[in-house]
């Protein structure tokens, strides 16, 4: 499954570079003052602040640059999110649903000043949650209200331009989209052009917290006086924020809309309510002549936990015959899902690392909403340790954890808890692995091994056996139907069909 995006740069030939002259070279024992573990938009962002500021930076990326979240996202740069204000609200208190829309207003303008001062398209649209049903009305108006207390210039509507039934909803003027490859890029070329480094296809695979703090990887180790964690979930467990965080997965795809098939919406949209609904248009790619093609169309939702859904093929099959219901002869070009991380009080964790001696640093826990949270974080990070942070810094690092974010954080955990208890449950009183056919393709089945688990798949015609055990924490995985990969229901882990680790808090391969 591959984004819009990350499919553009290989069918336009815009990346068609070896990943050999993609990435800067590994120099081992190198030394820099900062190291950014992560080259998304988060990571990027703070390499290239850091680098204006006159540092050695260092960008340490596993796979590539984008292959995670950012090239995954659906890339709304907006201050209005579906319906964030009030989750924020329930879980902690009004002085910090402030400072979140102010972080967030801080991250869009940097966003939007840096685009435009490097000639990144962006689209400027208005932003739109809506309620797709009769219950849904209360969540618009309570929106509506919280960000009109925040500042937001938002407005009421009753009616919206999209092809179905809808039930009111709040709008928020002159927001934005991009393609967050083309900002990448850009700020790629920026950090290598001040002397920074990007260095493609290195784990980090841990973080000795010395001075400087030794940063090991799968080639080699190099030191910081700094290191930043900047990769969804933090891959070190101090402070145990894999546990504080629920990792979830959701589906996007893009369509082609033929004539008749309908207008295509001229807003952002975002429902409220369930099932969850995402969509917007991008600009028609260039062709052949220099003209340009057909909008188009971007739909999201269905999403669910990380390794806790039955079927997610059947997720992806109903958005698009959702699409298409809507938007007569919609085709679909491009399918891919993304996975985020939400906190027991819907803000995200930005700040030190416990028991990293002040040198490791981490930004984690967007929950969905990475255009404008990756900026502020890593203008949080960067101001932190110049002790000139903005007001709106201070007063989410001073939060308080309240009862309600304490029972969202329990409810989490146990939920995890019992995933555990059921995959070791299922994989001891279930048939062994010698007993169960040859998976057909496409498919993944986990048998015994004697009390061990094992997981065995058919992708592409070639059958796999791996360990089906999560090196973290021991969880045991299920089978991801729509993306052939193993998943973890526990921390949100994720690996190949061969083993080799997609994403996730852990480090480290399956066990082949």
């Amino acid at each position: 499954m591959t984004s819009l995006w990350l499919a553009s740069r290989t069918e336009t030939g815009a990346d068609s570079r070896t990943a050999e002259s993609a990435t800067d070279p590994f120099e081992p024992d190198a030394r820099y003052d900062e190291v950014v573990v992560g080259a998304g938009l988060t990571g990027l962002v703070t390499a290239l602040l850091f680098a204006r500021a006159g540092k050695r930076v260092a960008v340490l990326e596993s796979r590539s640059i984008g292959a995670v979240a950012t090239g995954r996202s659906t890339a709304k740069l907006s201050l209005l999110q579906g319906s964030q204000l009030q989750k924020i609200k329930a879980h902690t208190y009004q002085s910090i649903v402030q400072a979140y829309v102010d972080a967030n207003r801080a991250g869009q303008e940097w966003m939007l000043e840096y685009a435009s001062s490097r000639g990144v398209a962006v689209q400027r649209r208005d932003a739109v949650s809506y309620a797709g049903t009769a219950e849904g009305v209360e969540t618009v108006g309570r929106e509506f209200r919280l960000a009109r207390a925040a500042g937001l210039d938002v407005r009421l509507v009753d009616r919206t331009d999209l092809p179905f039934e809808t039930f009111g909803a709040v709008v928020l003027p002159d927001q934005a989209q991009f393609d967050p490859l083309d900002v990448l890029a850009a700020l790629a070329a920026d950090v290598r052009s001040l002397g920074g480094v990007i260095v493609e296809n290195t784990r980090v695979t841990g973080v000795r917290a010395s001075d400087p703090a030794e940063v090991r990887t799968s080639r080699g180790t190099v030191f910081g006086a700094h290191v930043h964690l900047t990769t969804g979930v933090p891959i070190l467990d101090r402070g145990l924020y894999f546990a504080k965080l629920r990792a979830l997965r959701s589906y996007a795809g893009s369509y082609e809309v033929p004539m008749g098939g309908g207008e295509l919406p001229q807003s952002m949209y975002l429902s409220v309510d369930a099932p969850s609904r995402s969509i917007r248009t991008a600009p028609g790619r260039p062709t052949g002549d220099g003209s340009k093609g057909p909008a188009t169309l971007i739909v999201g939702g269905n999403g669910h936990p990380v390794g806790r859904a039955g079927d997610t093929q059947r997720l992806v099959d109903d958005l698009h015959d959702w699409t298409a219901r809507h938007f007569p002869g919609a085709v679909p070009t491009h399918s891919w899902s993304a996975q985020d991380y939400e906190t027991p009080h819907r803000v995200p964790f930005v700040g030190y690392l416990p028991r990293g001696r002040g040198r490791i640093y981490f930004a984690s826990g967007y929950d969905k909403w990475g255009m404008t949270n990756a900026v502020q974080a890593a203008l949080t990070l960067v101001s932190d340790l110049s002790s000139d942070s903005p007001s709106w810094a201070k007063t989410l690092h001073h939060r308080a954890t309240l009862p309600a974010a304490m029972a969202s954080g329990l409810g989490a955990n146990v939920a995890t808890g019992w995933w555990a208890l059921k995959g070791w449950a299922g994989v001891l009183t279930g048939p062994s692995t010698d007993a169960l056919p040859i998976p057909a393709e496409g498919e993944g089945l986990i048998g015994r091994s004697g009390i061990h688990p094992t997981g065995t798949s058919t992708v592409g015609g070639r059958t796999c056996q791996v360990s089906a055990v999560c090196p973290h924490l021991g969880g045991v995985l299920t089978w991801n139907s729509a993306e052939t990969s193993w998943d973890c229901p526990l921390h949100g882990s994720r690996f190949a069909p061969d083993g080799i680790l997609l994403e996730g808090p852990t480090v480290h391969d399956l066990r082949v």
